[in-house]
């Protein structure tokens, strides 16, 4: 697998050439950028323009955007709109189909290949009418995207709506067979296993985001301090040797996927996100090493 950065690590502070100069540096070519408009105000043209313009001189692809979670700067804390498709009162739905709407226009000044889309809010209760309701929004969003060269990725979350068997169930009841998933690690061990999720995503999955926690909520911890199951006292962590080892033997394209390691600005480093990535490079090496014994 290639394995790349998102910028939710620097969510914090803003999205700035200094910072994806780090970046690279760390040697991470492939970058997610996380929608948040403290890090990148996508509703000012100036902004994409300029990390655009840093993509280009850098001869990269930014491979995609993280939609936004909240409309308005301060990821939530300071009220304003919390974004979901699939919001059963039509203005509140309309209201998030635009501002991922802003985001994307992004991609006319800074190009992206996937957009990476919540299928409601975390917590969502499940039931069938937000089915309908988030079909109609990702029906409208895929259009737009479409005609900016970006394809729609619906990724896996902590929630009876959009945990990885319900998410399955919508693509299979609306029959969006052009939009792809993320797996996420992360929250897919926060509802029913990482390795039973993956299981249930692999046939639909196009990019992977890699974070761990206590199992108790979505914490975006740095990956390997679970390496090993439980490393830590009562920690209760992914089996990441064994996930490695699926997501590198279940994808016959499993080189050209890319897995991005997600973590917390509050909780990790650049330096942390290098150790996780050779950490993971280790274990398929060791299974490489495993399948050429048998």
């Amino acid at each position: 697998m290639k394995y790349g950065l998102s910028t939710r690590l620097f969510a914090n502070e803003p999205l700035t050439s200094r910072l994806l100069n780090r970046m690279v540096e760390a040697g991470f070519s492939e970058i997610e950028i996380f929608a948040a408009r403290d890090h990148l105000d996508y509703h000012e043209s100036k902004y994409a323009r300029d990390v655009g313009q840093w993509f280009s001189d850098f001869n990269l692809q930014l491979h995609s955007l993280h939609a936004p979670l909240c409309a308005e700067p301060g990821f939530g804390r300071r009220g304003g709109l919390m974004i979901s498709v699939a919001y059963l009162e039509r203005r509140l739905r309309i209201d998030s189909m635009d501002e991922i709407k802003r985001a994307l226009e992004a991609a006319e000044r800074a190009p992206f290949k996937y957009l990476v889309l919540h299928l409601g809010l975390e917590r969502e209760e499940y039931a069938l009418e937000k089915f309908d309701a988030a079909f109609t929004s990702i029906e409208h969003l895929r259009i737009f995207a479409k005609e900016r060269g970006v394809r729609l990725l619906l990724e896996n979350t902590p929630s009876e709506l959009g945990n990885p068997a319900r998410l399955i169930q919508f693509l299979e009841y609306t029959r969006l067979d052009d939009v792809g998933v993320c797996f996420d690690a992360g929250h897919a061990h926060l509802t029913g296993g990482a390795l039973e999720g993956f299981d249930a995503l692999k046939e639909r999955m196009v990019t992977a985001h890699l974070h761990d926690n206590h199992g108790e909520r979505d914490e975006h911890l740095l990956p390997l301090a679970a390496a090993a199951g439980e490393t830590e006292s009562g920690r209760n962590g992914i089996r990441w040797p064994e996930l490695i080892a699926e997501m590198s033997k279940a994808r016959a394209d499993s080189d050209s996927l890319c897995a991005f390691v997600e973590l917390q600005y509050e909780q990790a480093s650049l330096s942390d996100a290098r150790s996780a990535v050779s950490g993971f490079r280790e274990m398929e090496a060791a299974e490489r090493e495993r399948w050429s014994r048998e």
